[in-house]
């Protein structure tokens, strides 16, 4: 894992990156990751990177994408006007879990946002039955301060 690196998502990682989503117990069951992939892929993608306050980023070991993460930047209106930096679609590989690579991704999604100097903190949602990934933010020192809710549509 020497070769480590975070960088932004490129076209051709989206076969990985979808891979990675669909190998997902919980939230993966809806993902396909056959090829060719879903143009809705290509397009989220497409939206993602034309939007200046959100960035899909991949954990690189060399070529190989291992893990990913979307961050995105919220204006609101509390805290005198804070941005928020929310954090989505958090994946490691499952058999590169525990090496690390989650607690990177997440320190550069912190390190973007205390660099904005507008962002009070880095939020996520975490589906409840997740318990070893809320264990992992438990260690990164998040707070369990809000409830979560969703409407199906």
């Amino acid at each position: 894992m020497s070769d480590l690196s975070i960088r932004p998502a490129v076209q051709a990682d989206l076969p990985a990156i979808v891979a990675l989503l669909a190998d997902d117990p919980i939230s993966g069951a809806g993902d396909d990751p056959s090829l060719p992939l879903d143009p809705r892929y290509l397009a989220a993608f497409a939206a993602i990177s034309a939007r200046p306050d959100s960035q899909l980023m991949v954990a690189a070991d060399g070529e190989e994408v291992v893990g990913v993460l979307q961050l995105t930047f919220i204006p609101g209106m509390i805290r005198r006007g804070a941005w928020r930096a929310y954090v989505e679609s958090v994946h490691v590989r499952s058999d590169r879990r525990s090496r690390g690579i989650g607690a990177r991704l997440i320190a550069w999604a912190a390190d973007k946002a205390r660099a904005r100097g507008d962002c009070p903190f880095l939020q996520l949602t975490s589906n409840k039955r997740r318990t070893d990934a809320h264990r992992f933010y438990d260690r990164l020192g998040f707070h369990r301060t809000s409830e979560g809710f969703k409407l199906l549509l």
